[in-house]
């Protein structure tokens, strides 16, 4: 691709890496990746964070020495950081050291470190969109019900020394005491009474350690997919499973679904509302897609509107 002379010379150098050492891989090293970045012609900095709050801080902090941002954590981690990327025009790196990283899972970047920071060394990006919740960023799905008590009985220790197991005994746990709620889904201002296990908005394509929102969504189609579990009992859900990884669980007719830019969910009393693993916020709550909103590091071996793909970086 030819490049104008008023083209700026080549691509970011500075890089404000930030680490989570309570992620599942938080206690890994990163000297490997952080030699693989400076190598490539990066100059780093890292800064560590214990709460998820501290993400966006310190994007706003050192936004003005840094030309890109870069996540070592889980898929909350990467959420936190959304905002506060999109608003300093940042791109964002990520390297997946969390539970299910399914952004990264999306996004075609490897999980090991090496080669997730290699995604990045090589610079190509990917614009992508980002929902919103009551003005909550996530990457993935964004859920009330089943999830969200999912998310709240789920022990950090267990979580974190047994990953996925840890998740399935919890949702055992979760499963065994669920209920049904009645919801008001409003879409282009036509409510929707339901009654339903569960709620679910999905932005991107994975969620869940590798469950996918629908079977044709994608993070940067410009729309969010709903789905809604509106079964008599949970047993259904478990002759569903399968579908689930493979997007077609719409067919079902105890599944609701829809596509929009723009949902509202109201309940009878205020619930919390999950985002990418994290509880953010309540209802009642209004879902938004930002469309192609952030630029990420991502694999370029697919021809997609958006990519760019610019040289290595050099010293």
């Amino acid at each position: 691709m030819a490049h104008s002379s008023d083209n700026p010379a080549p691509g970011p150098k500075r890089a404000l890496l930030l680490r989570n050492p309570k992620a599942r891989r938080g206690q890994e090293s990163i000297a490997p990746l952080l030699e693989r970045l400076r190598d490539s012609g990066l100059d780093v900095t890292v800064e560590t964070f214990e709460a998820l709050p501290e993400i966006a801080r310190d994007i706003v902090r050192l936004r003005h020495r840094a030309d890109l941002v870069i996540v070592c954590g889980g898929d909350g981690s990467v959420s936190s950081a959304a905002l506060a990327a999109m608003e300093s025009g940042l791109p964002l790196g990520i390297i997946p050291m969390g539970t299910a990283n399914d952004l990264a899972r999306t996004l075609d970047i490897p999980m090991d470190l090496i080669g997730a920071a290699d995604v990045i060394a090589r610079g190509e990006t990917r614009r992508i969109d980002v929902g919103t919740v009551n003005g909550h960023a996530f990457f993935n799905v964004a859920s009330i019900g089943l999830s969200s008590e999912l998310a709240q009985s789920l022990d950090p220790v267990l979580k974190k020394r047994f990953g996925r197991l840890g998740y399935a005994l919890a949702a055992v746990k979760v499963m065994a005491r669920a209920a049904r709620f009645r919801a008001k889904i409003i879409e282009k201002g036509r409510p929707i009474d339901v009654e339903t296990y569960q709620i679910a908005v999905g932005n991107g394509r994975h969620y869940g350690g590798g469950n996918v929102v629908q079977e044709d969504a994608e993070i940067d189609d410009g729309h969010l997919d709903l789905y809604s579990l509106e079964m008599k009992n949970l047993w259904t859900l478990a002759l569903m499973l399968r579908s689930f990884r493979s997007g077609t669980h719409g067919a079902w007719r105890e599944v609701r679904t829809a596509k929009c830019v723009e949902f509202d969910i109201e309940t009878r009393k205020p619930m919390p509302v999950n985002t990418d693993g994290e509880i953010v916020t309540a209802t009642p709550a209004r879902f938004k897609v930002h469309p192609r909103a952030i630029s990420i590091f991502a694999p370029a071996d697919r021809e997609r509107p958006g990519t760019v793909r610019p040289a290595l970086y050099h010293r």
